[in-house]
């Protein structure tokens, strides 16, 4: 099958990814049929009383880590009296309504379980895949598609290293891992260690401490631990995430970055004196966002321990020599691995099944483009934006209108870009995963033909641009030009943070006192500028940190008092 030919889309999986990969196949004017092995979309976000093997599984208090307006699909923003952080009740009844307005149910196929995927007949000629299913009776059918999109997710194979930690076998409490987890309600009243300092592991030590007895809360590497809230009380990724922002970090040396950033975080909370302090550096790792664990540490609701070492029968030692005795539960919040037991094998080669992706989206070692795998990516930013650009360019290889590179570059690319994350990250696994939620945006973007003309905006209409520019990354960004433009973009652009301020909304409050308007706006982002450039020309110039970071700080701030149009509300 010629790249250009392909007509019927297999999508695996009704979860966010599955649901934008409908769209972008019916926007390309390709015929997507979806299986969904659960009997109603959601994937991750349908709430479920037991865990499921081979489904993902969330407990029942989960709100979300990025706000509404970044993790938003780029042409369906959401309701502006949605709280900012959603509850995973309220994320689900987002998703159904993105599917009921774009029509999407009708080509899902529920209760149906995708058994294996494999070369069609005639593959090196015609490109199509043979796709076995299973229904909820039992009964096997095998379809031919021409192309497949695989949007499973990441978090189906949960990772429970039990063979690590010596006595396991004689640990008289319970001992499972974060996956079956819903409430603390069995736990009320006991002793509890929580394994790992992931956001599972921060949200569950939280909510256990508030029931338990005891909580301890292990860790092997630390973490930083920055909160929702950002300057204001304002989302904190609608204040970090921004193209000015990501473009001063790109210019400075990442070692005043981390020190800037850390010392930014230890002024609210020592990580150190917390028993927090990672092993990494700020951006070298995952972080922790988390509102509440500082606080529960604070009142010794949560003990802070180093990584296990041994359990004897009830005691658990650690790694520092402590031992706590009468243990009644073990919770390892310890990760997943991702797991396509459908997919040819040849695709995951070797001992330790990985697969290799180009743009973290396509096997560079097919000899038609014709499959492609979303959502495998790891990222300090909004993940539904990013699915929703995956699926737009993976659509597009699918019709022939994006061009792969030939195999032996696509490969060079992906070992070039792991080596630049792996000094980043210091872990493989990690790495391979790794993307810069911008660069990696506007890349796929500029393919797509989406990517914002910022220069053109500035000139044209100098409201919006300044906005795209200064302002937070939001995904209607992508919908303002190219294939797949949204008529409503700027308006969503130019209204985002009336949605944002909208649910707070629900008590009249007295105006503050007028104040005069700082007078430093201009002058702060030249020697901002100046800073910058010194330090560029030479090596032996550099810029007060604590000015500098004064400066960072407060430039987003001070850039919307300098233009009316550009006020929050």
């Amino acid at each position: 099958m010629a790249e250009c030919m392909a007509r019927r889309v297999a999508v695996i999986g009704a979860g966010c990814t599955g649901l934008a990969s409908i769209k972008c196949c019916l926007d390309e004017g390709l015929e997507p049929v979806c299986f969904e092995s659960s009997a109603e979309l959601g994937g991750l976000w349908r709430y479920k009383e037991r865990a499921e093997p081979g489904h993902c599984s969330i407990y029942r208090s989960v709100v979300t880590n990025t706000s509404k307006e970044m993790m938003c699909f780029s042409d369906f923003p959401m309701p502006d009296h949605y709280p900012n952080y959603l509850h995973h009740s309220l994320l689900l009844q987002y998703l159904s309504s993105y599917a009921a307005h774009f029509d999407l149910l009708r080509h899902i196929h529920f209760q149906t379980t995708v058994c294996s995927v494999e070369e069609g007949p005639g593959f090196s000629n015609s490109g199509q895949w043979e796709v076995q299913t299973k229904n909820r009776m039992g009964d096997t059918e095998r379809h031919i598609f021409d192309a497949v999109l695989v949007c499973t997710g990441l978090y189906t194979r949960p990772v429970l290293p039990l063979k690590d930690f010596p006595g396991v076998e004689s640990f008289e409490g319970k001992c499972y891992h974060s996956w079956e987890y819903k409430d603390p309600d069995a736990l009320r009243g006991k002793r509890v260690v929580v394994v790992g300092i992931g956001n599972s592991g921060g949200d569950i030590a939280v909510e256990i401490s508030r029931a338990a007895h005891k909580t301890f809360l292990s860790t092997r590497q630390g973490a930083w631990v920055i909160s929702r809230l950002s300057d204001r009380g304002l989302p904190l990724d609608m204040t970090m995430i921004s193209r000015l922002r990501s473009w001063l970090v790109s210019l400075l040396p990442s070692g005043l970055v981390h020190w800037a950033g850390e010392r930014d975080l230890n002024q609210k909370y020592d990580h150190r004196l917390y028993g927090l302090q990672a092993k990494h550096r700020l951006l070298e790792g995952r972080i922790l966002i988390n509102d509440e664990l500082p606080g529960r540490i604070l009142v010794g609701a949560v003990v802070m321990k180093p990584d296990l070492q041994e359990l004897r029968g009830s005691s658990v030692a650690f790694e520092d020599g402590t031992v706590e005795d009468q243990i009644d539960a073990l919770i390892f919040c310890t990760g997943y691995e991702y797991s396509f037991p459908f997919l040819p094998p040849t695709l995951c080669p070797g001992p330790e099944p990985e697969l290799v992706l180009y743009q973290h989206i396509s096997p560079p070692t097919l000899e038609h483009p014709t499959l492609a795998v979303l959502g495998l990516l790891n990222t300090k930013g909004p993940i539904i934006p990013m699915v929703e650009m995956q699926a737009r360019w993976a659509t597009r290889v699918f019709t022939g209108l994006i061009q792969l590179p030939p195999k032996n570059a696509m490969l060079t690319m992906i070992e070039t870009e792991r080596k630049r994350q792996l000094k980043r990250a210091h872990c493989p696994r990690l790495a391979a995963v790794l993307v810069d939620y911008i660069p990696y945006m506007d890349e796929l973007a500029g393919q797509v033909g989406a990517r914002p003309n910022i220069l053109g905006l500035l000139l044209r209409d100098p409201c919006l641009g300044l906005r795209v520019l200064l302002g937070p990354c939001t995904p209607f960004q992508y919908r303002l030009r190219g294939p797949g433009r949204w008529a409503g973009a700027r308006r969503a652009i130019l209204t985002q943070w009336e949605r944002v301020t909208r649910p707070f909304k629900t008590r009249p409050t007295p105006e503050p006192p007028s104040s005069t308007l700082p007078l430093l706006t201009v002058s702060g982002a030249f020697l901002l500028l100046a800073a910058l450039y010194s330090q560029r020309r030479s090596p032996l110039v550099l810029p007060d940190p604590t000015g500098l970071l004064n400066t960072l700080h407060s430039l987003p701030g001070i850039t919307w008092r300098m233009c009316p149009c550009l006020k929050w509300n």
